[in-house]
């Protein structure tokens, strides 16, 4: 479309933004500067890999997920500027998805001797401001309840659990296919839906106590539909209406984002206004570490979508939330005692093994060094 590119990464936290309708030689403006800078985290330009992506913006969350600590990771951003690409990727390259589960299994993996875990995940889609189960879409429109101690939950959800990546990689790419994408002028796989993927996380000790300690946190993986303006999809009846949805519930969005960033301690914050904003209520301003990826284009026919997004994610930098680790403290009844104690038997037993095999291992090297040394 003979587009220049009016976006820069300057450093790797800077970004700046020109304004491609302004004319230097206007005389008027000659003391305004065409530049705004950004200044975030981190920053990317269009050579960054998923890879880098990924240890920069959601990685260093995994470890505080095991913990017990909720995290969340959101991509924001117009129509077209690579969001899906970033959450889910390809398969050659794929994306936040699919790194972070692995990671997340692998970490599992590592402590799984001295803790049990289970792994849960649910995978819906926002449409229209209805939410539809992607795992089981026969199932129709979903509701949303808060349960006795304030959290949102989604009634009817279908919630898989797995301790296992690839059945969950299995699962996603199902969830995916009942995803709703409609050509736009904008883009031609656009994402007329805001996807949403939880995976809660519950551990213990395997040594039983009287006293048991449990751990349970939820990640919340949410690739957003692109804000766009009518004029620039060309859209019109169905994707209209679509659009429309989107948009209010991404000024919802924005919304509570302005609230939670107001300086003045504007206490009120409307979560009510979008089903969205209910379900992302802790993720936003509650107990959760957050991360929330802006996506741009360089080109200056997205300039004004460039501006907008770039605003935004700057007042959400000043959002603080309030973050604990979600911990349950179960005392068993006296009748349990007799199971707790087969519980702590069957575990002397499984790690003398353990010391034995280990033992003759280093025996069986032993030798075979000794062998060696008669050998030369």
């Amino acid at each position: 479309e003979a587009a220049t590119i009016v976006a820069h990464r300057v450093d790797d936290q800077m970004v700046v933004l020109m304004d491609p309708m302004e004319d230097p030689d206007d005389i008027l403006r000659a003391n305004r500067s065409r530049e705004k800078t950004y200044m975030f985290d981190v920053a990317f330009d269009y050579s960054a890999s998923q890879e880098e992506v990924y240890r920069a913006t959601t990685k260093g969350l995994i470890e505080g997920l095991i913990s017990g600590y909720n995290a969340t990771v959101f991509a924001y951003g117009p129509t077209g500027c690579g969001k899906t690409y970033t959450m889910l990727g390809t398969d050659k390259e794929p994306g936040i998805y699919v790194r972070t589960l692995n990671d997340l299994f692998r970490a599992i993996e590592e402590t799984s001797d001295d803790m049990l875990y289970s792994v849960s995940m649910s995978y819906l889609e926002i449409y229209n401001e209805m939410i539809r189960d992607l795992l089981n879409p026969s199932s129709g429109f979903l509701d949303l309840r808060e349960d006795s101690k304030g959290v949102i939950q989604v009634a009817g959800i279908t919630e898989v659990s797995t301790i296992n990546a690839q059945e969950i990689m299995e699962l996603l790419m199902k969830g995916n296919k009942q995803r709703t994408q409609e050509p736009t002028a904008a883009n031609q796989t656009s994402s007329r839906s805001h996807a949403v993927l939880q995976v809660a996380v519950k551990q213990q000790s395997r040594c039983r106590d009287v006293l048991q300690e449990v751990r349970f946190a939820r990640l919340f993986m949410i690739d957003l539909a692109g804000s766009e303006r009518a004029a620039q999809t060309q859209n019109r009846g169905q994707r209209l209406k679509e659009g429309a949805h989107i948009n209010r519930s991404l000024l919802a969005l924005g919304n509570c984002i302005n609230a939670l960033s107001d300086k003045n301690g504007n206490k009120y914050v409307n979560y009510r206004d979008s089903k969205l904003t209910r379900l992302l209520k802790d993720s936003l301003g509650g107990n959760s570490r957050t991360v929330m990826i802006a996506h741009i284009s360089p080109a200056s026919v997205a300039f004004e979508e460039s501006r907008n997004t770039l605003t935004y994610a700057d007042r959400a930098k000043s959002i603080r939330t309030r973050v604990k680790k979600n911990l349950i403290n179960v005392s068993y009844h006296i009748a349990q005692y007799t199971n707790i104690i087969s519980d702590l038997r069957c575990e002397i037993q499984r790690l003398k093994k353990k010391i034995a095999d280990q033992a003759s291992r280093q025996l069986n090297s032993d030798r075979a060094d000794i062998r060696h040394v008669q050998d030369c």
